[in-house]
């Protein structure tokens, strides 16, 4: 296969935004406003431009403290993230949500880089950092989603195993849907970009599996544990409930 990269000039990127304004257009005339998802797409542009010099100087990095730093600094920011649905609990969830998502991804994360890539030195991050965005964004998804479902199920149920089955079962459907579709209606990001780049398909898949298994993974994982600490939650709620 030919392994060259197509270059995305500048000019030619910016045509990527025309059915973006299309959609702008609709969102406009549908909603009659379009501040939140205008400042969504500049945030991405920004995001994205920035993060792209930024790993430009650090993924040729050898010092290991300055890759264990943008891992924690992924773990704060997806665990503030994530309660962006409970808003009323943030402060007092953040310590719990940033450990979950820690401890789900990051288990995932070491599995997958030590013991299937066998990634050298362990720091390289080339490979640590890309992995650990891919994995905490994942975990950030389902705690957000299991810490939505959990408090609104509390609300109504009053048996605790329920509310944490359904809330469970809430934060693993867009994993669950992915595993579904994966091959057949998509091609995740990790095989596209090695396939555009050049590498077979088959090695690709495997790679992709690799992916699909740690970010799974991390996603029940992280749910779990935040379901198991938000117990005390229940009872919170439940006895406000009754009085």
């Amino acid at each position: 296969m030919d392994a060259s990269v197509k270059t995305v000039e500048l000019t030619r990127l910016a045509l990527a935004f025309i059915p973006v304004v299309a959609v702008l257009v609709i969102y406009f005339r549908w909603t009659s406003k379009t501040g939140h998802v205008s400042y969504a797409l500049a945030r991405m542009l920004v995001q994205l431009l920035t993060v792209g010099y930024f790993l430009a100087y650090l993924l040729d990095t050898d010092i290991p403290w300055i890759v264990l730093a943008v891992l924690l600094l992924m773990i704060v920011v997806s665990s503030w993230i994530a309660l962006n649905t409970v808003l009323q609990y943030r402060r007092a969830l953040m310590i719990k949500t940033c450990l979950a998502i820690a401890l789900g991804g990051g288990i995932s994360l070491l599995i997958m880089s030590q013991w299937v890539l066998q990634v050298t030195p362990w720091y390289a991050a080339q490979y640590i950092i890309p992995l650990g965005g891919m994995v905490f964004a994942n975990a950030m998804t389902s705690v957000s989603l299991c810490a939505e479902r959990f408090f609104s199920e509390a609300l109504h149920e009053a048996d605790f195993i329920k509310v944490r089955e359904t809330a469970f079962n809430a934060s693993l459907i867009p994993m669950v849907n992915s595993l579904f579709a994966v091959g057949l209606v998509s091609l995740p990001g990790m095989m596209t970009g090695q396939i555009l780049s050049g590498v077979s398909p088959l090695i690709a898949a495997r790679y992709q599996i690799m992916v699909m298994c740690m970010l799974f993974a991390a996603s029940g994982i992280s749910s779990a544990l935040m379901l198991h600490w938000l117990k005390p939650w229940f009872e919170i709620i439940r006895g406000q409930q009754s009085n």
